[in-house]
């Protein structure tokens, strides 16, 4: 870690602040339903242990996992496993969502959960989280399907976002190696509602753009992690990513908007990515292709970039002039 990244770090001070987990758990009606989805906080234990309060983030996951492994894994003298501890012991109030079909969220009604359901998820989870932080805006990250998932409930309501971070995302499709080889297999996906993952899968996210870009050692750790949740997930946001795109609308997309692309993501070509942002209708706004990195940003090497790239995203002023 560089110099200027390490002051901002939860390593500056050479001692990490005790951070407290709680669980949390909420509904989300779909008809004549009751969904029961399962949340995840994180924050300081003693709050005048970090820096000054931040703000509330909610993370939410993609496609194979469900959002602890992703956000909170946690791995011996590694505190930057944890996304979530990193961003507590900076200040924030930090969540994560399961999905329905996800994790510990509600499995039991028959459908493939598709981006338009964790629109749908967030929806109820943003609810339950305003009512714990005082009404407070969202900063809201996703990431691939999750970046799909967060871009759609902004879509829905601004209201509740104030800062939008769009990692791994994919617009059109086009341009996208990952998703030509992902349609091969589009009859399959279509014929159930949900798909099997393994340790080879997983393993897969990491090593098929480009191989090396991410710490193995890590990615065993969360394999582990993704495994003891989940055997099988949803299929919806595949069929979605194979066969439906677009499912934004960058023009109704009007919170202030980071996107991140890595650089040898194989979902969303960087054309693709630049026509999404030349659309967004609000002027703060940020694209950033994030060096050394392909799809699974922040179990990558590069970790580092990354966190300090969507600090300094979530933390910075609002506009004194706006014109």
């Amino acid at each position: 870690m560089s110099e200027g990244n390490l002051q901002r770090s939860p390593l500056a001070s050479g001692t990490l602040p005790e951070v407290t987990g709680t669980e949390h758990w909420t509904t989300k009606r779909a008809g004549a339903d009751s969904v029961k989805l399962f949340l995840w906080r994180k924050r300081l234990r003693d709050p005048s242990s970090g820096g000054p309060r931040r703000g509330t983030i909610l993370f939410v996951h993609g496609s194979s996992m469900a959002s602890t492994p992703v956000f909170d894994l946690q791995i011996p003298n590694r505190p930057q496993a944890s996304t979530m501890d990193w961003f507590s012991r900076l200040g924030y109030d930090t969540w994560c969502v399961d999905c329905e079909g996800y994790g510990r969220s509600d499995k039991s009604r028959p459908v493939n959960a598709d981006i338009s359901c964790g629109a749908d998820d967030l929806e109820a989870a943003s609810e339950y989280v305003m009512r714990q932080n005082g009404g407070e805006k969202l900063l809201l990250y996703g990431s691939s399907s999750g970046a799909l998932r967060a871009g759609l409930f902004a879509q829905r309501h601004p209201g509740r976002v104030k800062r939008l971070a769009l990692d791994a995302l994919v617009w059109t499709g086009k341009g996208s190696p990952t998703l030509e080889n992902r349609r091969k297999k589009l009859a399959e996906y279509r014929a159930s509602n949900r798909r099997p993952i393994d340790r080879k899968f997983v393993h897969s996210i990491f090593t098929r753009d480009h191989p090396d870009t991410a710490d193995l050692t890590t990615v065993d750790a969360f394999a582990d992690a993704v495994l003891a949740l989940d055997d099988s997930v949803p299929t919806g946001t595949y069929v979605d990513m194979s066969a439906n795109l677009p499912v934004l609308d960058p023009e109704r997309v009007t919170v202030p908007t980071l996107i991140m692309r890595g650089q040898w993501d194989g979902i969303a070509s960087f054309e693709d990515l630049a026509a999404f942002f030349a659309k967004l209708p609000n002027p703060d706004k940020q694209f950033i292709v994030m060096p050394g990195i392909a799809h699974s940003s922040t179990k990558s090497k590069n970790w580092a970039l990354v966190f300090h790239l969507l600090d300094g995203f979530f933390s910075q002023p609002a506009p004194v002039y706006t014109g």
